[in-house]
């Protein structure tokens, strides 16, 4: 592989996929596809060589520049999304263009030049679970996880948008041959996730001198892992991964956001209940979980970050030394939280 083409590649988890490769396979040039929306950000690959990174700025639902990309390519990892729930419940219609019709756009050019292509999903396709008894304050559940062979059963607009771009995946590699897998990966942490975000909101509000805030009574669970290890899992199935096969990627990571803030604040300096609550998101998912046992048995990945708190750390350092990184969207953020109650 030396042309790898990386849709998203400047968004959140994008860009740390993409500082990976260049970190680390050295004889591979990476041509970002970005749409550098709210979320995506010239700065999230600052510093990269130019000889190593083109970004290009164009939306994936754009089937002449995808056309244009794909061809050049020998894979595609397509990581851009609007991903933000909030934000698909008060317009879906972003949701509906970029995760379906963009997917669609790309499947159709990696099917005409026989390109290798991997979609980058989420656990939110499958809906939520129950809670576990033995986490604590949470209620009574069997403790079951998302597994590759869990029933899709999306709660917002957001996850049936993704929802269906994995089915389109599906169809595409059954009905075309379509050389293609499919990851889902549990709540990314870590360096240049956008303020909106619950981690980053929460280390930013304290850094700005505003309260955090905590949806609802704070009991619903997220299983967190780090970007770098999702960006490891990726390249895993990317080169190695079987075709036509879903991999789940998680690393053990189950907090309740109340457990989560409570970190957050401990770390920060804070006393335990300087915080807000907030009103609820409407169709807030209860808990996610994933059982990450297929990849890690068929393709030896292992999560490496694996220590919650210090992996909090490392992010709350890496937001305090790049306040001029998000100092000018966090009063924006705020006030459009602030329209919602939260």
């Amino acid at each position: 592989m030396k042309e790898l083409l990386v849709t998203g590649g400047a968004g959140f988890i994008g860009a740390n996929f993409v500082r990976y490769v260049v970190a680390y396979q050295p004889d591979v040039h990476v041509t970002v596809l970005d749409k550098l929306t709210y979320a995506g950000n010239r700065a999230n690959l600052a510093g990269l060589p130019a000889e190593r990174v083109t970004l290009v700025v164009g939306d994936i639902a754009d089937a002449v520049v995808v056309d244009r990309l794909v061809r050049d390519a020998d894979a595609v990892v397509n990581y851009a999304a609007e991903s933000h729930n909030d934000r698909s419940l008060l317009d879906p219609s972003p949701f509906m263009q970029t995760n379906i019709v963009g997917t669609y756009t790309l499947l159709q050019a990696c099917r005409q030049y026989g390109v290798r292509f991997h979609q980058i999903s989420t656990d939110e396709v499958y809906g939520d679970l129950p809670l576990r008894q033995d986490l604590p304050g949470h209620g009574e559940g069997a403790g079951e996880k998302f597994t590759p062979q869990s029933r899709y059963n999306p709660s917002s607009p957001y996850s049936a948008s993704k929802a269906s771009a994995d089915m389109l995946v599906r169809a595409w590699v059954r009905s075309f041959g379509l050389k293609a897998t499919i990851s889902n990966c549990s709540n990314n942490y870590g360096p240049y996730q956008y303020v909106e975000k619950f981690i980053p909101r929460q280390i930013t509000n304290i850094l700005s001198h505003r309260r955090p805030k905590l949806y609802g009574a704070g009991v619903n669970v997220r299983d967190w892992i780090h970007v770098d290890d999702h960006s490891r899992a990726v390249w895993t199935i990317l080169t190695r991964g079987k075709l036509g096969e879903t991999y789940l990627i998680g690393a053990n990571g189950e907090h309740s956001n109340r457990e989560v803030l409570g970190h957050i604040l401990k770390l920060m300096g804070q006393p335990a209940d300087a915080f807000d609550y907030v009103h609820d998101r409407p169709g807030h998912d209860v808990r996610y979980a994933i059982d990450a046992s297929y990849l890690q048995q068929s393709l030896g990945w292992q999560p490496r970050v694996t220590d919650f708190t210090a992996g909090l750390r490392q992010t709350i350092a890496w937001y305090r030394a790049h306040e001029a990184w998000w100092r000018g969207d966090k009063d924006r953020v705020e006030a459009g939280y602030r329209e919602t109650g939260q």
